[in-house]
Order: C-alpha cells, then sequence, then structure tokens
C-alpha cells in the first residue's frame, strides 16, 4: 500500500515513536501503522544498523520519502532517548530485545531502568501518550490456575519467571506515571502471541519437536489457554492509543488483557502448530507431579555447567504454561478501547504454519531422511541380510530368525548342561531327525515330503583345501605365538594373552557369559530397530549428554585443587608432545 506524498501531508500526520520497533512485534506494528497512512513513524531499537528484508518494501519506501526513519537505542541511555523522542507526541512501548533470560542484572536494566528512563525521558519532551506492552504473565504465579481472569488480579507477590517479575514492575512504573506532566500511559497484556516471525514462543515449541522433547504432554493435557495473533496484538495498540485520545478517563493509567477471545486446550494448540509443520502431535503423558524431582535437578545444572544448552528459565516457564489453564477476560478491552481481533485464532495458526515451513520437519532437520535414503542403521548393519533381520524388514523372517537363536541359546546355556554335552545331544538330534527324515513316504496325509538331494550334504574340494589351509595357518600363527611366549620374546603379546585369559575365566567362572549373551541378543533385535525409528530423537540426546559431560569435566576442573589441575595439564600436554620413538622436552 503507497501513500502518495501530497495526500499524506493532507493528513496532518502525528509523529510517533516505536520503541523495540525491530522486535516481532515491533515490526508488525509499524508496518501497521504506515498502512494507516496518517503516521510518521520513528522506529528505534538495539541493533547497530537496519537491514531490511524483501518483504518490508513499505518501511524501505518510507525510509526513503522521510515518512519513517530509524535510531540505534540503548535504553540504558536517558540521553539517547530524549533524542529519539523529542517532538512526538505518541510513544509505543514494545518488547525490549537482546535479553538474556539467566542474567538478572542486564534485564533489570533493560527492563525497569529502561521504563524508568522512557518514562522521565516522556515527562522531559512532553510526549502525550505511552501505550506499554505488557503481558498477562505478570499475573500469574507459576502455581495457580486463572479462569477467566480480569484486571483485578493483583501482581503476585512471588513469581518464579524472573522475566514477568520484572515486566510486572516496569508495568507499574508506567502506569503509576499517568497523568504526571501531561503524560497519558496505559498497558496491554497480551496472553501467548504467536505469529510470523516470532523467534520466542512457536520458536521455542520447534526446538523442543527437533530435539523429540515436543511428544511429552505434561499432566492431563486438559488445560485452557488463551493465545492472541500477532496483528491483533497491534491492532490493540492502535485501539488503545485512539482511545487515550478520545476516552481518557476509562483508559488512561489502566491495563487491558488482549487475547483472540478463543480460549482452548494448550496441548491441542501445540498439537494443530507441530502437525501442521510435519512433526508428530504430543502423546506421552507425563504426571504434573514428576516436574518436581525434574526441575530441580535441570536448575542445578543451569548454575553449574551454565546455559551452554539450555536456558533453565525460559524450560520453567514452557514447563508452567503447559501444565495450568490460564485464561483472561477482555471484557474491559471490549468496551474502554473498542478491541476485537481481526484475525481469527485458526487463520493465525495457518499464517504462521506457511511461515515456518522452512523449518518444517521434512525440509530443514538433518535427522528426517526422505524414504528412499537408507537409515545410519541400516548403515551400520551393512545394509545386507543381517540388516533386514534386525530390522525387522520382514517381520515373520526376524522373528523365525530370533525363535531359533534363542532356542540355541536356550539349548546350551540355560539347559544345565555343559556345552559339551548340549553339542552332543544337538548332533543326536539332527542325527535322528535326518535319519526318521529319510524313512517317511513321498507323501504324508495328502502332503508331498520333498527329498534333500545329495549335493546339500556334500562339500567341495576348494572348499575342504580353503578351510584346511585356513586351519593350518591358524595353527601356525598360534604355534609362533606360544613359541614367542616359551621363549620370553614377546613381553606385549604375553599380557595380552594373560590379561584375556584373566577375564575369560572371571567371565566363565562367575557365570556370565550366558547373561551378556542373552543380554546381546536381546538388544541386537531392539537396539538396531529402536534407533532406526527414533534416529534423530536419540542423536540429539546423545549430543546433549556429550555437551553436558564435556561441561561437567570443565566444571570439575576448576573446582579441583590446583596441584591436581597443573598434572591432568600436564599428562595432556605430555601426550600431545610425545613424538614417535621419542619424548619431546616439556616446558
Amino acid at each position: 500500500m503507497a501513500v502518495d506524498d501530497r495526500s499524506f501531508t493532507d493528513l496532518n500526520p502525528k509523529t510517533c515513536v516505536v520503541l523495540g520497533g525491530r522486535g516481532f512485534l515491533g515490526k508488525s506494528l509499524v508496518l501497521r501503522l504506515l498502512k494507516l497512512g496518517n503516521w510518521i513513524v520513528r522506529v528505534a531499537d538495539s541493533t547497530q544498523s537496519l537491514h531490511l528484508h524483501h518483504s518490508e518494501s513499505l518501511l524501505a519506501q518510507a525510509l526513503s520519502s522521510a515518512r519513517a526513519s530509524y535510531f540505534h537505542l540503548d535504553l540504558r541511555d536517558e540521553r539517547r532517548i530524549v533524542q529519539v523522542l523529542e517532538g512526538s507526541s505518541v510513544v509505543f512501548y514494545m518488547d525490549v530485545s537482546g535479553l538474556v533470560a539467566n542474567d538478572f542484572y542486564s534485564c533489570y536494566k533493560l527492563i525497569v531502568q529502561g521504563a524508568k528512563n522512557v518514562i522521565s525521558a516522556c515527562r522531559e519532551c512532553r510526549v502525550k501518550r505511552l501505550i506499554y506492552n505488557s503481558s498477562a504473565d505478570v499475573v500469574f504465579d507459576g502455581l495457580h490456575d486463572i479462569h477467566d481472569g480480569d484486571e483485578s488480579l493483583p501482581y503476585p507477590w512471588k513469581m518464579d519467571n524472573m522475566l514477568g517479575d520484572l515486566k510486572a514492575q516496569a508495568e507499574a512504573l508506567i502506569l503509576g506515571a499517568n497523568d504526571i506532566d501531561g503524560l497519558l500511559t496505559c498497558s496491554l497484556r497480551p496472553s501467548n502471541v504467536f505469529g510470523p516471525g516470532d523467534s520466542e514462543f512457536v520458536a521455542y515449541f520447534l526446538t523442543l519437536a527437533r530435539y523429540g522433547f515436543a511428544k511429552f504432554i505434561i499432566g492431563t493435557g486438559d488445560n485452557l489457554s488463551d493465545f492472541t495473533f500477532s496483528e491483533n496484538v497491534t491492532h490493540a495498540h492502535i485501539c488503545a492509543e485512539e482511545a487515550l485520545n478520545f476516552q481518557t478517563v476509562s483508559v488512561a493509567g489502566k491495563a487491558f488483557f488482549i487475547t483472540n477471545l478463543e480460549p482452548m486446550k494448550f496441548w491441542e494448540f501445540l498439537s494443530i502448530l507441530l502437525e501442521g509443520l510435519g512433526y508428530q502431535r504430543p502423546y506421552i503423558k507425563l504426571p504434573d507431579n514428576l516436574l518436581q524431582y525434574i526441575l530441580p535437578v535441570l536448575k542445578w545444572l543451569n548454575e553449574k555447567l551454565g546455559p551452554s544448552y539450555f536456558s533453565y528459565p525460559l524450560l520453567l516457564h514452557f514447563f508452567q504454561l503447559a501444565s495450568h489453564t490460564r485464561t483472561f477476560d477482555c471484557v474491559a478491552a471490549q468496551k474502554d478501547i473498542g478491541y476485537s481481533p481481526i484475525v481469527s485464532l485458526e487463520e493465525g495458526i495457518t499464517l504462521t504454519i506457511e511461515s515456518f515451513t522452512h523449518l518444517a520437519r521434512d525440509s530443514s532437520f538433518s535427522g528426517c531422511r526422505s524414504s528412499t535414503e537408507p537409515s545410519k542403521a541400516d548403515k551400520l548393519l551393512g545394509g545386507g541380510k543381517v540388516a533386514d533381520v534386525l530390522l525387522w524388514r520382514d517381520e515373520k523372517t526376524s522373528f523365525t530368525y530370533f525363535l531359533v537363536l534363542f532356542l540355541f541359546f536356550y539349548w546350551f546355556f540355560l539347559s544345565g548342561s555343559t556345552f559339551i554335552s548340549s553339542a552332543a545331544r544337538l548332533m543326536l538330534l539332527a542325527t535322528l531327525l535326518l535319519c526318521g527324515h529319510g524313512f517317511l513316504p513321498s507323501k504324508l496325509f495328502g502332503f508331498p515330503i520333498q527329498r534333500m538331494p545329495m549335493s546339500s550334504f556334500e562339500i567341495s574340494a576348494a572348499a575342504v583345501k580353503r578351510s584346511v589351509a585356513t586351519t593350518v595357518y591358524l595353527w601356525n600363527k598360534g604355534f609362533q605365538n606360544i613359541r614367542g611366549l616359551a621363549h620370553g620374546e614377546d613381553w606385549s603379546t604375553f599380557f595380552k594373552v594373560a590379561v584375556f585369559l584373566y577375564l575369560l575365566k572371571l567371565i566363565l567362572s562367575q557365570k556370565l557369559l550366558s547373561s551378556l549373551i542373552g543380554i546381546g541378543l536381546v538388544f541386537a533385535f531392539m537396539a538396531f530397530f529402536v534407533y532406526e525409528q527414533y534416529e534423530s530423537e536419540i542423536d540429539s540426546t546423545m549430543d546433549i549428554l556429550f555437551t553436558s559431560s564435556k561441561e561437567f569435566v570443565i566444571y570439575l576442573m576448576r573446582i579441583l585443587p590446583v596441584s591436581i589441575s597443573r598434572l591432568v595439564h600436564y599428562h595432556e600436554n605430555f601426550q600431545l608432545y610425545k613424538g614417535p620413538g621419542r619424548v619431546k622436552e616439556l616446558r
């Protein structure tokens, strides 16, 4: 949508500042303001320079015609804020970017101190209206459900969600500054914002799905939640600005919940979103009380190992959202600021799925292969008949092999007889079966009996020669090794043989061999099949364990006494500096 410059001048445009204008909601608001055509928009953000996407042609056109301008801004710098706000009449205070969820000091300076600086700058610059984009999290303590909560809900005394706590403080400061030096303020509290370009809510779900953790449902899965499409949030900001301008008494100094007015089950929303992008719907239910055992462990790991692989605050917030009902009453927003959703929940979910197709399961993740590409398990097994059997390509064939191997295992290890006795009995049974087969008639009960050809019992001369040659080679090789041991010529081989025989003695003497073979049999027919089915999830879990182990080793090195750390460090350097046949001097 383009606006002619002459008609734009005739509209007597108002000047506004969008703080956080390059964030998820900030971009949407800037685009909406430019489409309205009666605003001069100052985009302010912590990003050093402005890089426009090809879809932001309207902003590019506005920048070239001076209907929009960009300012680099640090909310901790009050003087810079004053420079950006000078001459504007409205400030839209959107989400703060650059937050590190584990860094309380940085978050406090940007959210709470930043709000103080914005209020002070607005008063100094005689700004008329300040609309703050807050969150429904400011009234959620993470412990209790909220059913149709309205604006009378107080701030909780204690929150586990640090960002929600700081947002509540910032909101209280902004609402408390209402009607001071002519500044009118209000706050909007959207719940579970999602939409195209979302880098937090939807992106976090997709990250969990990528690592295979989105298949779990926390609790019964019946908890309801309110969701808000991003365009509805920006529409609510426009409504709030107009209401502040014309209905001051009922709007100024107040907060309003903003939702799509269509509460639904949290896990149903997540299922629709993930299924639309090719992921499996969550289906494994975990009890709520299991979290009280899992979360302390995750918190300890986060504190000791650092947020290298996951952020505990974000994970905790996700667990809280996923296991509690949170629905809100938007009657005040509908009545006082004239808000109503302009995009339905169904349409919003569809638009969001379409915008995240580049992160769909079949287009971006290496763990998701095509049907013609062999799996890692198939490659490990060589891709032949063994792979077909162990990966259960033909269930009847695989089950037959498993049953036969299990019978052999039982015959030799679980029957209570010695190995020689079991082998003799097996040979006797085979002899009886072959002899009995020879006496059978050509037909038995109307079924033909196939005779075994003589060729089945013949061994070619070449095969015999190869077997004899291999046996002679192994005999001679073993004789040479025994002679070397007898003469004391090869101490390395002596120790290898001694250790091997000792370990074999331990295994046989403690009757571990049968247990190991039994476990190996079950493992072979189950592990490769399971790995093929959950290849990406297992690889991701192993990656997490490997990374955590490395971090744990680093942590141990930090807390070990200096003398031990130096000894380990010296040993590592010693291994690195070892040359062929000699050792370089370490300094």
